[in-house]
């Protein structure tokens, strides 16, 4: 953000707060269809450049939406994230958690074999078993 200020000859002057950060070229705030625009702009190119790196649909909200689930997953309180998105209710942020918790599970059923749906066997006929139980707790 520093050298952006540089760019822009804004280091030191307070007159600058009266403008927006980020600034379309008639010196306006960025609509959320010009930030869309740009963003098109720029994976177009990609796209030119190495087409196999850039996903099927790429949307500001996307960026968002990436950018929420990367703060969860680093351990940044939903709180926080909450804040960060600019959400009145920590519900509406739980979104993000939840699709978390769909991610980690189908990643688990990836890495791990799931057992047989066979029923679990009666534990309590086990005589070896109890009796190897019992010395654990002596």
């Amino acid at each position: 953000m520093e050298s952006y200020f540089k760019e822009k000859d804004w280091t030191g002057k307070t007159s600058v707060l009266d403008y927006p950060v980020f600034m379309n070229n008639r010196k306006c705030k960025l609509t959320r269809a010009g930030i869309s625009f740009i963003l098109a702009t720029y994976v177009e190119s990609m796209s030119y450049y190495d087409s196999s790196k850039v996903p099927p649909s790429v949307s500001p909200h996307s960026l968002r939406h990436s950018k929420a689930v990367h703060l969860l997953r680093s351990g940044v309180p939903l709180i926080y994230i909450r804040d960060f998105l600019g959400h009145v209710s920590v519900t509406t942020t739980e979104i993000y958690a939840k699709v978390d918790e769909e991610e980690k599970r189908k990643a688990i059923e990836m890495a791990y074999e799931v057992p047989s749906q066979e029923p679990v066997p009666e534990w309590e006929s086990d005589a070896g078993l109890l009796s190897w139980l019992s010395e654990l707790c002596k």
